[in-house]
């Protein structure tokens, strides 16, 4: 089952008003700039780059800094809602609001001096998206939306892409830090889509791809293994600017399932399409035989 128009459906269960939702997506604009600017001052001068535990999950000293930044700023203005950050957790009460927070997507890009990075702030109510801004500062953008307000790139209105035929799409997608170890790694499904589109690109920050999505330069995405923090704000832009959001078997989205595909109503249905259709490569294709009998 597809869905569209799921911010405007969960801001009124929630029972949040005109007035409300203008207010908080103001301050979910000024805190995605503020972690934004954040980033900008530790950009090519990093003081600190860590692994958090798992190969390739990074944490540098910009994210906590930009974090830092970020939860400030949502404390003095919001101090009745929820915040969960991904560096520090879950701050705060335990309201049916909540902030969700990426400080740095895309920490392995930024830590290499590659520009596409962003600072990423959803509302969720009960863990599911109301509205969001994301702020890719090196491009000096500030993607936001809002149910009543629409989705927006600095102060121009932004809408999804017109584009309906997978031959004629530019799509995006990414690889989980957990795909050297699992056989569904999505390996198989860039290729089989690469071959079937004009091109698939690897951005490394889903912040982007979907803000990109939700401003037609992108005509579609899908990816696993992501977390709340990643997705919150991104799908409230796609959402808003007329998007089509699933999880990847065409089931309701979940923000806590990680999954997600995304784009116009007609290219969403013929990428889920084609998705259902991918075997996944086996591990010695790709120099990993044992990953053939551990499967995902």
């Amino acid at each position: 089952m597809t869905e569209r128009h799921i911010c405007v459906a969960n801001a009124n269960k929630a029972g949040l008003l005109a007035n409300e939702l203008t207010r908080l997506s103001a301050v979910a604009r000024r805190a995605a700039s503020a972690g934004g600017e954040e980033l900008m001052r530790h950009y090519g001068q990093l003081e600190m780059v860590n692994n958090k535990g798992q190969a390739g999950d990074l944490v540098t000293s910009a994210d906590l800094a930009a974090e830092r930044a970020v939860l400030e700023l949502l404390s003095a203005a919001t101090p009745e809602i929820g915040i969960l950050a991904e560096e520090s957790g879950m701050q705060q009460g335990d309201t049916e609001l909540c902030w969700c927070v990426d400080p740095l997507d895309g920490t392995t890009n930024f830590a290499h001096g590659y520009p596409f990075f962003a600072c990423s702030v959803g509302l969720t109510w009960k863990n599911r998206p109301v509205l969001g801004a994301v702020a890719v500062p090196f491009l000096k953008e500030l993607f936001w939306a809002s149910p009543g307000e629409g989705a927006f790139c600095n102060n121009q209105p932004i809408q999804i892409s017109f584009c309906t035929s997978l031959l004629d799409s530019l799509l995006v997608t990414g690889f989980a830090y957990d795909r050297h170890t699992r056989l569904e790694n999505n390996y198989a499904e860039f290729c089989w889509l690469t071959h079937r589109t004009r091109g698939v690109r690897r951005g490394g920050a889903a912040a982007v791809d979907l803000a990109f999505v939700a401003a037609g330069r992108l005509d579609g995405y899908w990816e696993h293994g992501l977390s709340a923090w990643d997705l919150a704000a991104g799908v409230a832009l796609v959402d808003i600017a007329g998007g089509t959001i699933t999880s990847l078997d065409g089931s309701t989205f979940d923000l806590g399932e990680g999954c997600i595909v995304a784009g116009s109503a007609p290219l969403h249905r013929c990428l889920l399409n084609e998705l259902h259709q991918v075997i996944p490569l086996p591990g010695k294709t790709f120099g990993a035989p044992e990953l053939d009998s551990m499967g995902s």
